[in-house]
């Protein structure tokens, strides 16, 4: 019950947050270039420090050598549940342009927005690293995998791998993790200015999202909002068989408690934001990917205590 009731308080934190920027985008006090820049903060500033500060100050070079054992655990579970992904778009005889997106919310979770922050507020700092470990994965799926299946549903002939998709994949946040694992190995410590300033910095990260978030749901367009079989099964593989992947995987490997934690709780978070907009970019159903998304987002609210308590119990 305990750890219900910490969950609780987590997630409400998290929804007084998302409920700010909803509000405040009703009342018209952000625009959409607004938005943009938040995201843009985020992703290419508070991100990026935020983790070198993480692991230069809670990790040794030890510990971060024994953290990459874990990496076989999200590569296996999320293989599994893009399998399972696309057997049930088949078996639901899924509309072609929607295959992609379908599968992709099956798979691919939003480790940064919404995982990183929501981490933060269960189980601490020390539950950071474990995210980025799932994020590295899950990242490469969905530019080097999801992307493509996108594009194809779509007519648009999209490589497996080139120049843009490992440009998009070595995105800021990753180069942060990065930077940051070669200066524990090294063992060095930022000058003490650089180091508060990232901090600061970095601390940013968990409000602007959640305003971001908030932003997000306020545009989107709920008469569109279809409540069918393909959401229904979109929203189970998402939340539920995609844990339930990681969890099959956990008896094979002898992680951590907290990383095993950490990563049952990354795989039940809501869809990736990006769906919609790469859905967009190559000219197939962003509505349907959008629909999804701010679904999946919102369902988490109540999935996410639901974990808690199992993990817990």
């Amino acid at each position: 019950m305990a750890a219900v009731l910490h969950a609780l308080q987590g997630i409400l934190t998290i929804v007084i947050m998302i409920a700010t920027g909803f509000y405040l985008s009703r009342k018209g006090w952000f625009s959409e270039s607004f938005s943009s820049a938040v995201a843009q903060l985020v992703t290419k500033v508070c991100l990026p420090t935020y983790m070198i500060v993480n692991l230069t100050v809670n990790f040794s070079h030890d510990q971060l050598i024994e953290m990459s054992g874990g990496l076989p655990v999200p590569i296996i579970s999320m293989a599994l549940g893009y399998f399972i992904g696309h057997a049930a778009a088949r078996l639901l005889k899924v509309r072609r342009d929607r295959v992609g997106v379908f599968c992709t919310v099956f798979f691919v979770s939003n480790t940064i927005f919404i995982g990183l922050p929501m981490t933060l507020a269960l189980f601490g700092e020390e539950g950071i690293p474990y995210v980025m470990l799932y994020y590295m994965v899950n990242t490469t799926m969905f530019w080097v995998v999801a992307v493509h299946d996108m594009a194809s549903d779509a007519g648009v002939a999209a490589p497996w791998l080139s120049r843009k998709t490992l440009k998009v994949v070595l995105n800021p946040p990753l180069l942060g993790f990065l930077a940051g694992i070669i200066l524990v190995m090294l063992d060095w410590r930022l000058p003490m200015p650089i180091e508060a300033s990232f901090r600061y910095l970095g601390g940013m990260t968990t409000p602007l999202a959640m305003l971001f978030i908030g932003i997000a749901i306020s545009k989107a367009s709920w008469s569109e909002i279809k409540f069918d079989r393909e959401l229904t099964a979109a929203m189970v593989g998402r939340f539920v068989i995609c844990p339930l992947c990681v969890m099959v995987c956990l008896p094979f490997f002898a992680l951590p408690k907290l990383m095993s934690d950490v990563f049952v709780m990354q795989a039940a978070m809501p869809a990736m934001t990006n769906t919609s907009i790469v859905a967009k970019v190559y000219g197939g159903d962003y509505k349907y990917a959008a629909m999804l998304t701010v679904v999946s987002t919102l369902l988490a609210v109540i999935t996410t205590p639901f974990y808690m308590w199992v993990l817990r119990g």
